[in-house]
C-alpha cells in the first residue's frame, strides 16, 4: 500500500474503537522528541500496541514503545502516538502518516507534533523551542502521491497556512507567561539519517529555514489534507552553524532534548487546556 485507502483507514479506526469504546478524541498528538513523557500525564482509558491495529506499521526503533495512548489530558480527549515512524527507517511516506488518517477518522480536529531539530538560525540557542510557522519539504517524497480518495481529502490541498496561526499565537503567549524561550520559525525536512554537510547547512539557511529535521512534514501534509489544524514544535538540540560546526554527539542531543522536555510539556498542556475554553 503506497497510498491511503479509505477502507484501510476505516478498518484501523474500528479496531481502535474496539479497544476504546468511550472517548471521541478531538486532539491527536505525535509524541516526538521532547514530548515522550507526556504519555504519563494522560489519564489513560486505553493503550493499544501498534501490531493490534490493522494496516499500522510496526516500530523498528527499540527505544520507541509503539502504541496508541488514548484518554484525557488537560480536560480534553486525546489520542497520542507513543513511537513515531521515520522515512529513514525504510517506511514509505504512506506508512509514516497512516496513523494521522486514523486520528482524523476517530474525530481528531487538531494535530500536535514535536521533533528534535538542528538550529540554523544564529539567534537561537541550544534548548530553545521553535513554534513551527511554515515548512520546506526537501524529502523528495510526499504521502499524498497516488490515487486520491475524495473521502480523505482534496486532490490539491492548499498549504497557505499549514500550521494554524491562532494555535501558534496561543503557544507563544503561553511560553511568554511561563518564562520559556520560544521563537517562530521555518522547519525544513530532509530524509537523513546522516547529518548535513557544511555546504548543505549553508544552503538550508539561505533558503530560509530556521531548523532542520528528519520528520514531521509528512504527518503535517496528511493532517492538512484531512482538514485538521496543526501545531508543531521543534526543540533546538544542536547548533548547525557551518563556520563553527562541532561534531554532533548523540548523547549531547538527548541531554538537551531531555532538559527542554519539561518546557515543551508545560506549553502543550496549557495550550490543550485553553483550546477547550
Amino acid at each position: 500500500m503506497h497510498h491511503h485507502r479509505w477502507e484501510h483507514v476505516d478498518e484501523a479506526a474500528l479496531a481502535v474503537r474496539d479497544h476504546w469504546p468511550v472517548g471521541t478524541p478531538t486532539i491527536g498528538i505525535v509524541l516526538g522528541t521532547g514530548l515522550g513523557e507526556l504519555a504519563r500525564e494522560i489519564e489513560v482509558q486505553a493503550t493499544i500496541p501498534y501490531p493490534e491495529i490493522p494496516h499500522f506499521p510496526h516500530s523498528t526503533v527499540q527505544s520507541h514503545r509503539g502504541q496508541l495512548v488514548c484518554g484525557t489530558l488537560s480536560g480534553q480527549t486525546v489520542m497520542a502516538m507513543e513511537g513515531r515512524f521515520h522515512l529513514y527507517e525504510g517506511y514509505t511516506a504512506a506508512q509514516v502518516t497512516f496513523p494521522i488518517r486514523v486520528m482524523r477518522a476517530l474525530g481528531c480536529q487538531t494535530l500536535i507534533v514535536s521533533n528534535a531539530a538542528g538550529g540554523l538560525n544564529p539567534l537561537h540557542s541550544k534548548g530553545d523551542l521553535v513554534v513551527i510557522d511554515d515548512h520546506i519539504n526537501l524529502l523528495g517524497l510526499n504521502p499524498l502521491i497516488g490515487p486520491n480518495d475524495e473521502r480523505l481529502g482534496p486532490r490539491f490541498p492548499d498549504l497557505i497556512e499549514p500550521y494554524d496561526r491562532k494555535l501558534q499565537d496561543l503557544a507563544l503567549k503561553v511560553a511568554i507567561e511561563s518564562n520559556i524561550v520560544a521563537h517562530r520559525g521555518v522547519y525544513v525536512a530532509v530524509t537523513g539519517p546522516n547529518l548535513e554537510t557544511r555546504a548543505e547547512y549553508r544552503f538550508l539557511r539561505a533558503i530560509g529555514a530556521d531548523v532542520v529535521g528528519m520528520s514531521t512534514v509528512p504527518e503535517v501534509l496528511v493532517a492538512v489534507h484531512a482538514g485538521m489544524k496543526v501545531l508543531g514544535f521543534s526543540i533546538v538540540t544542536d547548533l548547525c552553524l557551518p563556520d563553527a560546526l562541532e561534531p554532533v554527539k548523540i548523547e549531547e542531543i538527548l541531554k538537551v532534548a531531555g532538559e527542554a522536555e519539561g518546557k515543551l510539556r508545560t506549553i502543550v498542556k496549557q495550550v490543550i487546556e485553553r483550546m477547550g475554553a
